[in-house]
Order: C-alpha cells, then sequence, then structure tokens
C-alpha cells in the first residue's frame, strides 16, 4: 500500500511538470532576423522570457505580433526581458528577434514561451474545501521546490554559458596580444644586435697603391 502510494504521489509529479511552453537557444547572424510562430486562442496567457546569450554588447531587438498585425511588444538593443500577455485574438503570433542593427556581432539568443496557467497538481485543488491530507501538502511542498529547481538549473546555465564566452572571448584578446607581445620584441632585439653589432665592426681604409 505504501509503494502504491509512493508511485501515485510520482506520477502526480511527473504529469504536473509538463507545463506547455517552448524552450530554444538559437544563433542570430549579423545584419539577421528570425521570426518564430505560435498559434495561441483568445484569452490565453503567454510569457516570453528572453536572454542574449553571447555576441557584442548582448543586445538584440524583439518584437510580438499578434494575428491582425498589430505590434503589441516592442523592444530595442535588450540584454533580456520578459513579457507576459493575455491573448485578446485568436490566430497565429510572431515573436521575432533582430540583430539588423549589428554589422559584424553574431548572437546566441535564449529565449522560453509559456502558454498558459500551470494546472493544479491536484485534480480537485480548486474546489475543495476539505484541507489536505500529509501526502498530499508533501507533494504540494516537493512540486515547488522543484519548480525553483528548474529555474535556478536554468539561471545558472545561461550564466555560465554567459560567462564563458566572455572568458573565451578574453583568452583570445590575451593571446593575440601575446603573440603581438612576442613579434615586437624580436624585431626589437635583432635590431639592438645589429645595431651593437655596428659599433664593433671594424672599417679597413682602402690603400692608395691598390687604388693605382
Amino acid at each position: 500500500m505504501r509503494g502504491r502510494m509512493r508511485g501515485w504521489a510520482l506520477a502526480l509529479l511527473l504529469g504536473a511538470l509538463r507545463a506547455s511552453g517552448t524552450e530554444l537557444t538559437f544563433e542570430l547572424p549579423d545584419s539577421d532576423k528570425q521570426c518564430f510562430h505560435q498559434e495561441l486562442d483568445r484569452g490565453l496567457k503567454f510569457t516570453l522570457d528572453y536572454q542574449v546569450i553571447t555576441g557584442g554588447h548582448y543586445d538584440v531587438d524583439c518584437y510580438i505580433e499578434d494575428p491582425s498585425g498589430r505590434t503589441i511588444y516592442r523592444e530595442t538593443k535588450k540584454q533580456y526581458d520578459s513579457f507576459p500577455h493575455h491573448t485578446e485574438l485568436t490566430g497565429i503570433y510572431t515573436f521575432c528577434f533582430s540583430n539588423e542593427f549589428s554589422t559584424f556581432s553574431h548572437k546566441t539568443v535564449y529565449f522560453n514561451l509559456q502558454v498558459g496557467d500551470e494546472p493544479p497538481i491536484l485534480p480537485d485543488m480548486g474546489t475543495r474545501v476539505t484541507a489536505l491530507t500529509q501526502m498530499e501538502s508533501a507533494c504540494v511542498t516537493i512540486h515547488e521546490a522543484l519548480n525553483a529547481v528548474i529555474d535556478s538549473q536554468t539561471h545558472y546555465r545561461l550564466r555560465e554559458a554567459q560567462d564563458r564566452s566572455r572568458a573565451e572571448d578574453l583568452n583570445g584578446r590575451v593571446s593575440y596580444w601575446s603573440v603581438g607581445e612576442t613579434v615586437i620584441l624580436f624585431v626589437v632585439s635583432v635590431g639592438q644586435v645589429m645595431l651593437l653589432k655596428s659599433f664593433f665592426t671594424e672599417k679597413r681604409p682602402i690603400s692608395s697603391a691598390a687604388e693605382t
């Protein structure tokens, strides 16, 4: 009986974690734009979270259009942002990310689109009048803790990718600077040797007999 209760609790948690959403990391070349389309019903709530992971000044233009072509969100040169919205029309919504203002910076962009409210962890949680049992309370607590863990993992994964990009960029600059210093040091050393050698080189006078 206890094993069956544990299995029910695990299945309940796994089912509650299946949220409707899209999570994607993509490459955005310079002077380019990429758009994504999602069909949504009227009255739904969606939330768009995005962040630039690598490239340039870590900024990007973003705008959202509803099925009628009306722009419901527009931001320019943002590093990250979050936009919640309740749909007013049924149809295809367009989410666009633009790097057209940059002529040489390649960007990597992460975005997460959550559609709809998260379903209750218990089927009758919104209508029941009795208190939760100890098992149900434990399931709710574990579910909230898992959601917090998922959010933290996403946050630290993005920070790690961003810090790694900055470290690799700094490492490349240091490497180029070191190569340049090595070349300059070699040229200066050779020049000093040649200069000192010219000081101690004996110049033999040309004899008059040899000239005649």
